[in-house]
């Protein structure tokens, strides 16, 4: 039952409205003046407290500081604009002039405690999240994915350069918008952009922007995205593909804070702050002239680097079961369960896609499943021949018995070979394993295809 306290100077007015509050079945104490109601209740404890603006002593706003989280409903016969707005500056949750009839009383008082119920809920609810996932969106106990937490706490409140460093589908961009949410900027915008997913011919354009004019088809100005971004946070994803020449405008943006849109010859100031991420070597792509040097000194300030799913430990399981009731809500299904078999199957795959590879596998499940049980057959993995592994490990017994070569170094080696007079399809085919996993393979160990290189 709610509880109310009346704080009235008048008794009849005071008992007439707990009479009313009771019939309704809420629990209501009273008092005639703020000392009285401070000095004989814990106010914060209360549901609500209905407070005369007009009483003895302190004015009945004087009980909205000592209150904590009890919303105060300010009442007076003395209606006016002006004291409204007062009471309401000084925190009151609403205002009600006297005379007021039964149902309009009994209308804001269910209404204000209602209100109070689902803030409290709320707050539990964020509390919970927060203690138990300091990231939103991403679950993880292990020592490494503490480490990625900590380190999203200690940089996000500053304007440092983030680098974030992972395989693909380990989850980069839900680290990079969690660094951006808990900033001072995370009222200004998110500005994400896969360099990987832009034509090269366009990329500087799209990022800086140009004027009318510029190039072919540049019928008039147009702001790029760094711009957009101003004020708040410019997250680029695969900045290992950006081109040479983007490098350099993107350097001068961290270093001097201007940018010049592409065919104009004057600049123009921004503020923003840089997140890049990358799942390839870029110090190797120092080395090898393909990225900047200076550049990657800028951005490596902060490393952010998160495991693969493969190395989480108990984090696989817990993650499978959240990421399982949230596709099932998603896809208006009910909630289900794994079964023993399919619970070992997800933790002895290799998981090659990661977390993006579990939720595809998830989802499929939740589509699939005929009970409230994901079974391993449901899930179309098969963790006694993990499909890269595998067909890698049987192409090189094969081909390169004599040669002591792991496996990545046998897939660029294959690859490299023969990529110029086979199709995608028959390399995959040749190292038994899918398209899929032949390109996020490419992707980790940085081998485009041939068509993207430079000569």
């Amino acid at each position: 039952m709610q509880s109310i306290l009346i704080v009235e100077d008048e008794r009849v007015i005071r008992t007439a409205l707990r009479r009313l509050l009771e019939r309704n079945n809420y629990m209501v104490a009273e008092a005639g003046s703020v000392p009285e109601a401070s000095g004989e209740h814990d106010l914060s404890g209360f549901d609500l407290i209905i407070s005369d603006l007009r009483l003895p002593g302190p004015p009945g706003t004087e009980i909205i500081a000592q209150a904590g989280e009890a919303p105060v409903l300010i009442m007076t016969s003395y209606a006016s604009v002006k004291s409204a707005v007062d009471a309401m500056q000084q925190g009151a949750a609403d205002y009600i002039a006297k005379p007021f009839d039964h149902d309009e009383m009994l209308h804001a008082v269910a209404r204000l405690i209602k209100n109070r119920r689902l803030k409290q809920q709320n707050q539990a609810l964020k509390s919970d999240l927060q203690r138990d996932y300091p990231v939103r969106g991403i679950v993880g106990d292990c020592a490494a994915m503490q480490q990625v937490f900590d380190h999203i706490q200690k940089v996000a409140p500053t304007d440092t350069t983030v680098l974030i460093l992972g395989e693909s589908g380990t989850g980069k961009e839900l680290v990079a918008r969690a660094v951006h949410e808990r900033s001072p900027r995370c009222d200004a915008p998110l500005i994400a952009v896969n360099c990987a997913a832009i034509a090269e011919g366009l990329i500087e354009a799209e990022l800086f922007g140009h004027v009318r004019g510029a190039f072919t088809g540049a019928v008039q100005a147009r702001k790029g995205l760094v711009e957009s971004a101003h004020g708040g946070t410019l997250f680029l994803d695969e900045i290992g593909e950006l081109p040479v020449a983007a490098q350099g405008r993107l350097l001068r943006v961290l270093q001097e804070g201007e940018i010049r849109r592409v065919g104009s010859s004057t600049s123009a100031q921004v503020d923003i702050r840089l997140i890049a991420a990358t799942n390839r070597n870029l110090a190797q792509m120092v080395e090898d002239g393909l990225f900047r040097r200076d550049l990657y000194y800028r951005l490596r300030v902060m490393e952010i680097r998160l495991p693969p799913l493969r190395d989480r430990g108990a984090d696989i399981t817990a993650m499978a079961g959240s990421m399982l009731a949230k596709v099932a809500n998603r896809l208006s299904r009910p909630q289900l369960a794994f079964d023993e078999e399919a619970l070992e199957a997800i933790n002895a795959y290799h998981w090659p896609g990661n977390v993006r590879e579990l939720e595809n596998a998830l989802e499929r499940a939740v589509i699939l499943a005929e009970t409230s049980l994901v079974t391993r057959e449901l899930l179309a993995i098969d963790p006694s021949v993990d499909e890269l592994s595998a067909g890698l490990e049987r192409k090189a017994e094969v081909e390169t018995p004599t040669v002591d070569l792991s496996l990545d170094d046998y897939f660029v080696h294959f690859v490299t070979r023969h990529e110029d007079h086979m199709t995608e399809t028959d390399l995959a085919k040749r190292l038994g394993i899918s398209r899929k996993s032949l390109w996020e393979r490419r992707q980790r160990l940085g081998i485009p295809k041939r068509g993207r290189r430079k000569s």
